[in-house]
């Protein structure tokens, strides 16, 4: 299956590329040089980390890369009133008696300890085009499901904190 992405995902993604290919690169490339200069390969330890390093840059660029070529691009697009792509919702846990707080976003960028879930996850696709006041049911499996009700939606798109995860 495609990633599912936003216009702002790549975005990001291509100005990573960016600073990875016009300023990391070249850093790479001159610090491999250097470790190259101080002698026997076989036993530079620095020599073999800057080649490593220059490695990881490489195939950090290659993934992203392929993730853009490859992407399904969504629209983060959504009416007023209802939950969609980037907003934050507040939603009562009725199982657990309290409210929790989460951002709906691309699968690349959800992280459960940052309080972003992809809506791709049984929450996000749950949650997708429903309005305050809603009780919707997330079904977690065929034999467990939760009610959350809808306390409050946030539709402002502050991206400054959200980054494409890293594998």
């Amino acid at each position: 299956m495609r990633d599912q992405l936003t216009q702002s995902d790549i975005d990001k993604m291509q100005q990573e590329i960016d600073y990875r290919k016009l300023v990391k690169r070249p850093e790479l490339l001159e610090a491999v040089k250097e470790t190259r200069a101080h002698g026997d390969l076989s036993e530079n330890f620095e020599y073999h980390a800057a080649k490593k390093e220059k490695n990881k840059n490489e195939s950090r660029i290659r993934y992203l890369e392929r993730m853009i070529k490859t992407a399904q691009v969504i629209s983060d697009d959504s009416k007023a009133d209802e939950v969609g792509m980037n907003n934050t919702v507040t939603v009562y846990v009725e199982e657990d008696d309290c409210e929790e707080t989460y951002r709906i976003v691309t699968t690349v960028r959800s992280n459960s300890l940052e309080n972003l879930i992809s809506i791709e996850s049984p929450m996000g696709k749950a949650l997708m085009g429903h309005k305050v006041g809603d009780r919707i049911e997330i079904k977690v499996s065929d034999k467990y499901s939760y009610f959350v009700v809808i306390r409050k939606i946030d539709k402002t798109n502050d991206d400054s904190a959200d980054k494409i995860r890293s594998y």
